[in-house]
């Protein structure tokens, strides 16, 4: 694959949701994109007893039977996680965590949802006082500061590096890195003070955050906490660009075409809200990949 190179659709995840968009989006005959890592989904360590004509499956082996049926059909798959998305004046933007530039006609965010914490005594209390989920959203709350993000991915290593340009001190506290090599070779050339192997134990603060307590007794006084699990969050990179969610900040809205508020973007499965369930996830990737292939097609005349 070239380090740059235009797809009708790309899709940002290989849950259900995304591989049933691929297959149809591909049936279509445009050219498309997954992009995401299969072990990443819910559905890869769940075994499956409720989803109609299947009974007792795996679902690692549900996913890969997906991954082969979009294949056939001409889908790529390339397994990175995407750390930004910029509207262009025609189609989108995407960099990978490998420093790959894509374009797109249309986009499907079919990524799932993120309802991790770290569940550790403070943070309840301290959100909103120190204690964030996103660094694209409140680092600027913390120029000057000392700060730490918390998590082993892709999400912590850019927030890191984010918070270098911000805070005076960012300290990265990760068990083990799961980090494609270009994005941890950025991370080691950086000022980020990296705490491998490394567990919160509790949020310390007296009306605001003060610092974080170690598993292994260390103490590393901050002012903020960024809790970045996973990858890149993708409601984060989904209102940076102006995609409308719910009320409660959780879930992008979409209408019965799977179509998001901005044009030529639409969405599909649990980051749309609940029922949590593959039956939901694959109705909406159909949907979402039949009209994304449709609005690709148009945007090529």
């Amino acid at each position: 694959m070239n380090p740059s190179q235009h797809y009708d659709v790309v899709i940002l995840g290989t849950g259900p949701a995304g591989l049933q968009a691929a297959i149809h989006a591909a049936r279509k005959k445009v050219t498309v994109l997954v992009l995401g890592k299969e072990t990443k989904s819910s559905l890869f360590h769940a075994h499956i007893e409720n989803f109609c004509c299947q009974f007792n499956v795996a679902g690692e082996e549900m996913l890969g039977n997906g991954r082969r049926q979009a294949e056939n059909f001409g889908a790529q798959f390339l397994e990175e996680d995407v750390l930004s998305l910029e509207p262009r004046e025609e189609g989108f933007a995407l960099e990978t965590e490998n420093g790959r530039t894509i374009s797109a006609a249309t986009l499907i965010i079919a990524t799932g949802t993120q309802r991790n914490r770290l569940g550790v005594a403070g943070e309840k209390q301290f959100v909103g006082k120190g204690v964030s989920y996103c660094v694209d959203c409140d680092g600027h709350f913390y120029r000057g500061e000392s700060v730490a993000v918390v998590g082993d991915e892709s999400a912590a290593v850019d927030g890191a590096l984010t918070m270098t340009e911000i805070a005076a001190e960012v300290h990265l506290i990760c068990g083990r890195l799961e980090v494609s090599d270009a994005l941890k070779d950025k991370l080691e050339a950086s000022r980020v003070k990296i705490y491998r192997d490394a567990k919160v134990k509790a949020i310390q603060g007296d009306g605001e955050v003060t610092g974080l307590q170690l598993e292994n007794g260390t103490m590393v006084p901050v002012r903020g906490v960024f809790i970045e699990l996973g990858a890149k969050g993708m409601l984060q990179l989904a209102t940076n660009m102006g995609i409308r969610l719910d009320d409660e900040m959780r879930y992008i809205q979409t209408d019965k075409q799977q179509a998001t508020n901005l044009p030529g973007v639409y969405a599909a499965g649990d980051i749309c809200g609940p029922p949590w369930q593959m039956a939901k996830a694959v109705g909406e990737g159909c949907v979402a990949g039949l009209n994304a292939a449709t609005h690709a097609k148009k945007a090529r005349k």
